[in-house]
């Protein structure tokens, strides 16, 4: 069987797949935030927990918020910061006597939803998480582009592109843990969608709560969800001008919103070279699970 876990800010999930992809076991823990040996334990204890409810052995893929570096084989640009600088992958094969594969979460959605998701049967799948942060995976013919520095697919860390006034103002105001400006991040994740409804309100709310206020017709969160939307339509413009995948797949927390699927591809059309854009955009078929089945489809069937 293959073993997947979604290492979170929040929580550590565990899956376990079968060779067809019938899941076996799931269960997840609260992530022991800031600390590494904590950390370790708890994927181990993971683990074990699906070794031992399953009564098999598997491989174990791993899908962390950052990336392991070519050159140092440690880990990093995690914003779960106490990874940062750790050789997670071998402190990990010591604690469970076998190999261990990483890979940044967003790769994993990529992996999973091409694999047997909305991307299946799909040459080059190109998945982004606009959840509390924002990022994006490769998966060509169902395998992980990971690239030669390990920062294949950091759409997040881009510049918002074609920004007007307001944003270059967003820009100055609003400022990204990588140490940059105008991240896409800033201006997609469900944290930027936040941030914005509370510069144009003076209220600071949740994700959801801006939602909630848009279903009782409030104009300024219709005003915020209209300013995400072509923010989020400009951004993956340029990937379609980049690298023009066969599909987008959306996950995390704001993909939730399933009005971006009928707004958003329209709107691409405008920053496509050409005009014309026929790029599907779907939501993740696995909702949440897609990081930790992904993260489990890191050992494919040929091993």
């Amino acid at each position: 069987m293959r073993i997947g876990i979604d290492l979170g800010g929040t929580k550590v999930e565990v899956i376990a797949l079968s060779d067809q992809g019938d899941e076996l076991f799931r269960y997840r823990v609260n992530t022991p935030r800031n600390d590494y040996p904590g950390t370790l334990q708890a994927i181990a204890d993971l683990v074990h927990r699906a070794e031992a409810h399953t009564g098999q052995t598997g491989s174990v893929g791993i899908g962390i918020p950052g990336t392991l570096s070519p050159v140092s084989h440690r880990v990093k640009n995690a914003n779960s910061t106490w990874l940062n600088g750790q050789p997670l992958d071998r402190d990990l094969a010591t604690m469970l006597q076998r190999e261990v594969r990483i890979a940044n979460d967003a790769n994993c959605l990529a992996v999973s939803e091409a694999v047997d998701g909305a991307g299946a049967g799909k040459a080059l799948v190109f998945a982004v998480i606009i959840g509390t942060g924002s990022g994006a995976g490769i998966a060509i013919n169902g395998a992980s582009r990971i690239g030669g520095n390990g920062n294949a697919g950091e759409w997040g860390h881009n510049p918002l592109p074609w920004m007007d006034e307001d944003e270059l103002r967003y820009r100055e105001e609003v400022s990204c843990y990588c140490g940059q400006k105008g991240c896409i991040e800033t201006f997609v994740s469900g944290t930027g969608f936040a941030t914005d409804y509370q510069r144009l309100s003076g209220t600071a709310r949740k994700g959801v709560e801006i939602m909630q206020q848009l279903a009782q017709q409030d104009p300024v969160a219709e005003l915020a969800l209209s300013r995400y939307e072509l923010r989020l339509a400009k951004s993956l413009a340029q990937v379609v001008n980049l690298l023009d995948p066969d599909v987008i797949v959306l996950g995390g927390g704001m993909s939730n919103v399933d009005r971006l699927y009928q707004t958003v591809p329209p709107l691409m059309k405008n920053w496509v070279f050409g005009g014309e854009c026929s790029t599907p955009v779907l939501k993740a078929q696995h909702g949440d699970s897609s990081g930790v089945r992904g993260a489990a489809w890191l050992w494919p069937l040929n091993g």
